[in-house]
């Protein structure tokens, strides 16, 4: 499967969230990259309605309330 490469603007505590993740596995040797496709790809995977849960997520955001 080929990939596709994006920017991606991100809070700073996301930030430092996937940085924390990158080393808690620093045995896998995984790129900040690496580790949001694991998150996105979890996300996509899963059985929940994305749409749905991806406009509530923006909508809290927008509100300050997430």
């Amino acid at each position: 499967m080929a990939k596709e490469t994006f920017g991606v603007a991100a809070d700073e505590k996301i930030v430092r969230e996937v940085d924390e993740l990158v080393d808690e596995c620093d045995d896998l040797g995984a790129a900040g990259s690496e580790i949001v496709e694991a998150i996105l790809t979890a996300f996509v995977q899963s059985e929940s309605n994305h749409v749905e849960r991806v406009r509530k997520i923006i909508i809290r955001k927008r509100k300050g309330t997430l």
